[in-house]
């Protein structure tokens, strides 16, 4: 197509002749879309640009005003086009990090509350627990001790240790099954 035949396909669409527009859409078109989807790798998002372009010119087809060619003019225009859809999910991309670096950032705390609440819950069911229940239990979670060295230390039989560890146990997830549930 010629510059003289499109400004003259233009000069008519301006006027509001539907056949001189569809003739200007069918030639441009396929050429356009190509264009906004190699610009923004997305096929389905540069027919919509196309589209919604073809659409605008037609509604302000009176006030448009093209001093260069037609096809220059809608090649720019699905550029602008193009380069404000990446610049809009640009923005949309940064505000959804952001919002998900926050919710993480939430959670951690939340997490670190209910850790804290937990550990608390633990140290006061251990400390509530009897003293040389208590004692065997700490010499065995907390400094890691083997059950015979335990007994070793505390002048009593394995049998002894194997039984107060099976109280505190039972004991302890009693007074800690709320928070068990939860994790």
């Amino acid at each position: 197509m010629t510059r003289q035949e499109e400004n003259i396909l233009f000069e008519k669409t301006r006027a509001g002749d539907e056949k001189a527009f569809e003739a200007l859409f069918r030639h441009y078109y396929p050429q356009l879309c190509l264009y906004a989807a190699r610009v923004l790798k997305n096929p389905s998002a540069a027919e919509e640009i196309v589209q919604e372009l073809f659409v605008r010119l037609w509604e302000k087809r009176e006030e448009t005003q093209i001093d260069t060619s037609v096809k220059n003019y809608l090649f720019r225009a699905v550029k602008n086009h193009c380069l404000n859809y990446i610049k809009h999910n640009q923005i949309k991309n940064e505000y959804s990090q952001k919002i998900q670096a926050e919710s993480r950032v939430e959670d951690a705390g939340e997490d670190i509350e209910t850790q804290t609440e937990l550990f608390q819950k633990i140290e006061e069911s251990i400390a509530a627990l009897p003293e040389k229940r208590q004692e065997i239990f700490r010499l065995s979670r907390q400094e890691g001790l083997k059950y015979r060295e335990i007994a070793d230390k505390l002048n009593i039989s394995i049998k002894t240790v194997e039984t107060q560890m099976g109280l505190a146990i039972k004991t302890l997830r009693e007074k800690l099954s709320d928070f068990l549930m939860i994790f």
